[in-house]
């Protein structure tokens, strides 16, 4: 089939905010199947076509444009070992009909080492100057997007996260010297970003996120920043970091200093927007699962259940096993749903010890 190129978006709207652009990552292997999920599942939340009408979810009013799926695919080259691209030409066909272009970037800077860095790398490949929302391909579309009332001026990430960079060593440096040594780095004001309702050293303090999704009205300028400090980071990182692992971790740390640095921060969105109400960022179909609530589970299982969906993505076998061979289930019935794990580890080690984890 052939690859669709990347378009311009559409006009802005009258009264109500501009149209933007989605983005996710899809390549060869799970990506490919999480991706189709995601294109099938906003699809399906957001209309195909047209424009939609209707209080947003903040309470915005009026016309509102369907956003613009790109699916961010990794080109070949020296930082990959084989070729990256969607190998699943069923795949990319479903991808097309379900309104999502194939956006290729070059990798020059991670690649393979560190894939993580697609999404900072990607965004150089959208159409400059236009609003857009980077998401995890991990993540399902339960309403529609448009209805979001963004603050592309004022952008945040999700704060859907647990405390888990930096890891504190018993002599040092703390927590508040690990992150004032980055914000020194860039030259941004450290004070300005903290949450004083929580004590020093406590990790909700400091402005920390998940990465699965953000955005901003400029892929270019976002994505040109992220890159800097991302690149500073892992090649000339302050002294303070010399024990902190940044693998997987750095497009965490170097988030929040993008943000405050553009004049974000925490909450510009309503609370329990995305990753609540409108989307939801599963992470593994396990998680998805055992954690989730059965308004999401539906969604998932009623966009798989069509022939023709379920013959491509059963060919990836943690969905077939769990979404078509019914482990999902029981890796649900392993927990109680009014007490459920406060951690995403209680999940993970009781999925693990009944043989049902698998990504």
């Amino acid at each position: 089939m052939p690859r669709r190129p990347a378009g311009k978006a559409m006009i802005e709207t009258a009264g109500g905010q501009p149209p933007f652009n989605v983005m996710i990552v899809g390549q060869s292997g799970r990506l490919q199947y999480e991706a189709l999920i995601f294109a099938i599942s906003m699809a399906q939340a957001c209309g195909k076509a047209g424009a939609r009408s209707g209080a947003s979810v903040g309470g915005q009013a009026g016309r509102q444009i369907p956003p613009r799926l790109f699916v961010a695919e990794p080109q070949p080259g020296p930082l990959w070992p084989g070729d990256p691209r969607i190998t699943d030409g069923a795949v990319l066909e479903l991808l097309a009909e379900h309104g999502a272009t194939i956006l290729p970037f070059e990798s020059r800077h991670f690649g393979a080492a560190y894939p993580y860095g697609n999404k900072i790398e990607a965004l150089a490949a959208l159409p400059e100057g236009e609003p857009f929302v980077f998401f995890d391909t991990d993540t399902l579309v339960l309403d529609d997007l448009a209805r979001v009332p963004f603050d592309f001026a004022r952008p945040t990430a999700s704060l859907r996260r647990e405390g888990t960079w930096p890891l504190v060593e018993l002599y040092g440096p703390t927590m508040t010297q690990t992150w004032r040594a980055l914000y020194d780095r860039f030259a941004l004001d450290f004070d300005s970003s903290l949450d004083t309702a929580w004590p020093d050293g406590y990790w909700q303090r400091y402005l920390y996120f998940n990465a699965g999704f953000f955005f901003y009205r400029c892929p270019r300028i976002f994505g040109q920043r992220f890159l800097d400090y991302a690149l500073t980071i892992r090649d000339d990182a302050p002294e303070e970091l010399v024990c902190q692992s940044l693998d997987p971790w750095l497009d965490q740390v170097a988030l929040p200093l993008v943000i405050h640095s553009l004049g974000g921060g925490r909450s510009t969105l309503p609370e329990g927007v995305l990753d609540g109400q409108v989307t939801c960022h599963y992470r593994t179909l396990p998680l998805l699962y055992a954690r989730e609530d059965d308004h999401v589970i539906r969604v998932l299982e009623e966009l798989a259940a069509p022939n023709r969906i379920k013959t491509v993505l059963k060919q990836y076998d943690p969905i077939k096993r769990m979404v078509y061979q019914g482990r999902g289930q029981k890796a649900r019935a392993l927990f109680d749903r009014e007490d459920l794990p406060r951690r995403e580890q209680g999940f993970r080690n009781r999925l693990k010890r009944e043989g049902l984890w698998m990504r």
